[in-house]
């Protein structure tokens, strides 16, 4: 790339994460009724996302065939744990992810 398209696509994702992060707060002012949507939204769509990236990672595996899936599914043992102790999502996806690392280095 240029330096000028570089330029470029720095703005262009400047902009793009500006308008992201101030959208809301000018849609919804502080004032009025979120809707209940939006409030749905907040409530679920961590635990969506994070349900569906555990069946993304696992949608290749073969569990009779690999040792590596006794390492998957202890790794998940974890996040499990570690959310069911704290509920916590950052503590629960870097300490599942810390763990299947550890794992996946000594086997």
């Amino acid at each position: 790339m240029t330096t000028t398209e570089e330029i470029i696509t720095i703005g262009t994702m400047v902009i793009a994460v500006m308008t992201t992060r101030f959208l809301p707060f000018i849609v919804f002012p502080s004032k009025e009724h979120t809707p209940n949507f939006v409030r749905f939204l907040g409530k679920y769509l961590a635990s969506a996302v994070f349900g569906m990236l555990v069946i993304y990672c696992l949608k290749d595996m073969s569990v009779l065939t690999t040792r590596h899936s006794l390492l998957q599914f202890l790794g998940i043992f974890v996040c499990v744990v570690l959310h069911l102790w704290r509920k916590n999502m950052l503590l629960t996806i870097a300490g599942g992810t810390i763990f299947y690392m550890i794992l996946i280095q000594n086997q």
